[in-house]
């Protein structure tokens, strides 16, 4: 094989296992799933319903959320003032102790800042044990 055939093939043969790694490591990470910075974590489903709590295993094809708490809108029927207030979910007719929650439900996870309002009210109901 004359030089410029060879050399012609040498960097083919480069160019192909760059792309193919590449490929490979974009592949990888997109089956990664992201670490879990924070003790508790905003859930969204598909149909907008917002649940706050401990995700377990969220590699799975159902995770489980535990110490679930949700936002629930209340209205005084004296004054008519409309309020949001945090509920600690298991206070329902049926008393669930988690969520098991199927992972092509989920739009979104986002965590739950240590020093945000949803944390401050979850820490008190929390107390109130």
């Amino acid at each position: 094989m004359d030089k410029p055939v060879a050399w012609t093939v040498a960097v083919a043969a480069v160019v192909i296992a760059v792309a193919a790694t590449v490929l490979a490591a974009r592949d990888w990470r997109s089956h990664v799933a992201p670490g879990l910075t924070t003790e508790y974590h905003a859930v969204v489903l598909v149909g907008g319903q917002a649940f706050f709590g401990r995700i377990e295993n969220m590699q799975a094809e159902n995770m489980v959320l535990n110490d679930v708490f949700y936002v629930q809108t209340r209205t005084n029927p004296e004054t008519k003032q409309v309020s949001n207030v945090l509920v600690k979910r298991g206070q329902e007719a049926h008393g669930p102790d988690r969520m098991i929650i199927n992972r092509q439900h989920v739009m979104l996870i986002e965590p739950v800042a240590e020093g945000s309002q949803i944390s401050k009210l979850i820490a008190e109901q929390n107390k109130q044990k």
